[in-house]
């Protein structure tokens, strides 16, 4: 398992390949749909240093306010990231975003984008919200949080030791293409003798 440390330069980030456990330390962002569609729209200089050399993870947390008013994730999993497909690339681009991170996997503009910036795509497990929520340390701020709701809004977290899987890179190589194409010569065989 390789550590990565964040914010990460694209130095680091081309020296991951498809198949890499990592393990992410520091801060990032969650955000979906709607942040997405506001980052491509607007300035969002309120995220931008975070997202500078930084990740973004695909997740609708689900959190508990605490006594003291600080926010704690009780469960973190990731959402599917297709969804983010025609913002992606802008947002990485816009920001100087090195990684995100979700699952199901993202499509040729994004990988076009892993392979211009020199950044990396990263699947973490679906259905271990609870135990991902252990590597998010704390709460440093949330945006957007009345005007897009808890799952839609961005939550600046502080993770250690995040693990996920590099499963698109900066070499232009996508798992997620690879095992599709696997399973449609597979289905042609099977379905259609050829």
């Amino acid at each position: 398992m390789r550590e990565i440390k964040l914010p990460a330069g694209e130095k680091v980030m081309r020296e991951l390949h498809v198949g890499d456990v990592v393990a992410v330390t520091g801060v990032m962002m969650t955000a979906r749909d709607a942040a997405h569609k506001y980052m491509v729209e607007q300035p969002a200089a309120e995220v931008a240093e975070v997202l500078r050399e930084g990740m973004i993870y695909h997740c609708g947390p689900v959190v508990r306010k605490n006594d003291d008013g600080s926010w704690s994730f009780v469960a973190a999993g990731p959402t599917t990231s297709i969804r983010e497909e025609p913002y992606q690339a802008t947002v990485m681009k816009k920001y100087t975003v090195r990684g995100v991170i979700g699952k199901g996997g993202m499509e040729k503009k994004t990988l076009d984008a892993c392979r211009e910036l020199g950044a990396v795509y990263l699947s973490a497990v679906g259905g271990l919200a609870t135990i991902l929520a252990r590597s998010v340390k704390r709460v440093l701020t949330v945006h957007k949080l009345e005007e897009f709701g808890v799952p839609e809004a961005m939550w600046v977290i502080e993770v250690e030791k995040f693990p996920a899987v590099v499963t698109m890179d900066s070499h232009g190589r996508s798992i997620h293409d690879e095992v599709l194409a696997a399973s449609q010569k597979e289905y042609e065989r099977l379905v259609f003798g050829r």
